[in-house]
């Protein structure tokens, strides 16, 4: 997925998103993260936690294993 449909399927998910607090967690997260140097979070990482990091990012990549957003906005 290019930068623009990541940006666009971002801009949907949050659009549907209601919960005030999940909102502001994910402003939280952005806004910390928008002065970071890029590849700084993963440059702190043990090896261990980047292996389970591209561990997630294979698994993430059958769709059978990822939850619907809505779901996740419900259990929010």
């Amino acid at each position: 997925m290019e930068t623009v449909e990541l940006k666009s399927s971002i801009h949907k998910i949050i659009d549907q998103i209601e919960s005030d607090q999940l909102l502001r967690s994910l402003y939280d997260f952005l806004k910390t993260r928008e002065n970071e140097k890029i590849g700084g979070a993963w440059a702190m990482l043990s090896n261990e936690q980047k292996q389970e990091v591209l561990a997630a990012f294979d698994e993430s990549e059958e769709d059978s294993n990822l939850v619907d957003p809505k779901e996740v906005i419900k259990k929010s």
